[in-house]
């Protein structure tokens, strides 16, 4: 499994620019916001899901951070069945990172083809940086959306890109 210390290095050799600011952890959006400090640009909440029946493969759901929406309306959305939270053991083992760590940086961990990868378009079409952690939940990375796209699509991920009703 990837350390955050070796994905900022493959960020970097890939010629992305991040800005990596260190926190106390946060678990959840609201500690988030409260402890991050100025990070000026777009937030977000990931969730990592699981087919309802098992079966297929897991999918990263990458949403702006105030967006609402049911996992099976967003499921619908992405055209994918009906899907429920994963275990932690899952998200460790798929992306290596632990809950309250859930980035799309943890895809350097997993293999393209275990992962359906949905990235809401407000994050997408953000001006300036998108902050995500660094697969630990004590820093944020800010990178720019592009990039973001270009870095996860050059390791195999097709990433969709969805516009999301509020």
């Amino acid at each position: 499994m990837e350390t955050p210390e070796g994905l900022l290095a493959r960020l970097s050799a890939a010629g992305i620019e991040t800005r990596t600011v260190y926190h106390p952890a946060v678990f959840t959006v609201a500690e988030s916001q409260s402890l991050r400090g100025e990070l000026p640009g777009g937030h977000s909440k990931n969730l990592f899901l699981a087919p309802a029946k098992g079966g297929g493969p897991f999918a990263l759901a990458v949403l702006e951070e105030a967006r609402k929406v049911s996992v099976n309306a967003l499921a619908r959305a992405a055209g994918w069945g009906k899907v429920t939270m994963a275990s932690a053991e899952a998200l460790q083992a798929t992306l290596g990172v632990t809950p309250g760590s859930v980035t799309p940086f943890g895809l350097v961990n997993a293999a393209p083809s275990e992962i359906r990868v949905l990235l809401d378009a407000a994050l997408a079409d953000a001006a300036g940086l998108v902050w995500f952690h660094p697969l630990v939940n004590t820093a944020s990375t800010g990178i720019r959306p592009a990039d973001l796209l270009r870095f996860l699509r050059g390791l195999g991920h097709d990433v969709a890109v969805l516009p999301l009703a509020d």
